[in-house]
């Protein structure tokens, strides 16, 4: 498995049968699209807009396999709903012996049902951009202490390459609410299940 960050909350998975990519709305930020036709393009919500073709695609709750690739869509609270709304989807994705989370702009609760639902958690996908958009530090250490992944890695933050909607916080500023440094940085990331310890990291991507 390899995973690569091209800013907001976009990052491409390629396994070794298939190739996955989050949340491309990267014509929306001021980039090109990254998905191709080949591609299975998962939605963490229906608000996002992707320009592109795939092969595959979900937006929506639901348990699904491709090529290999066993995607379990978790219907959660989005950042921005009211109490009784879940209109964001976390993303529970197994491959090559791994098992990613990808987190999305969700509201920093979870019910036990949910947790249960998304299960072990190799790596954790979590934006930390804050100021009423997305999670901030502490919403997103709140998630992190409930799913206990084994790595983490931060997405959605001030970058100044990329036009977001509402201006993100620092990366800088957003560790220090996590209260973790990170353990390294990488252009890619190739992640082997043996290689995995019981505590957890923090690894930065660096966006291609």
């Amino acid at each position: 498995m390899e995973l690569s960050f091209y800013g907001g909350n976009c990052l491409k998975i390629v396994t070794k049968k298939a190739t996955i990519v989050v949340d491309d709305n990267l014509k929306e930020l001021g980039q090109k699209t990254i998905t191709k036709d080949s591609d299975i393009a998962l939605r963490t919500n229906p608000k996002l807009i992707a320009e592109h073709n795939s092969r595959f695609s979900a937006e929506t709750a639901g348990e699904y396999e491709i090529a290999g690739v066993v995607i379990h869509g978790i219907a959660v609270r989005a950042h921005m709903d009211s109490e009784d709304q879940q209109t964001a989807v976390i993303y529970s994705i197994g491959a090559d012996d791994l098992k990613v989370a990808i987190l999305g702009h969700i509201y920093p609760e979870l019910s036990d049902d949910q947790v249960e639902q998304i299960g072990h958690v190799d790596i954790a996908i979590v934006p930390v951009g804050n100021n009423g958009y997305t999670l901030d530090g502490l919403g997103a250490l709140k998630v992190i202490k409930q799913i206990e992944p084994r790595v983490i890695i931060p997405t959605h933050y001030a970058d100044k390459g990329l036009k977001y909607e509402v201006p993100q916080v620092e990366l800088i500023e957003a560790l220090k609410a996590l209260a973790m440094e990170p353990v390294a940085n990488f252009d890619k990331y190739k992640p082997k299940a043996v290689e995995l310890t019981d505590t957890t990291q923090l690894i930065v991507l660096k966006r291609q």
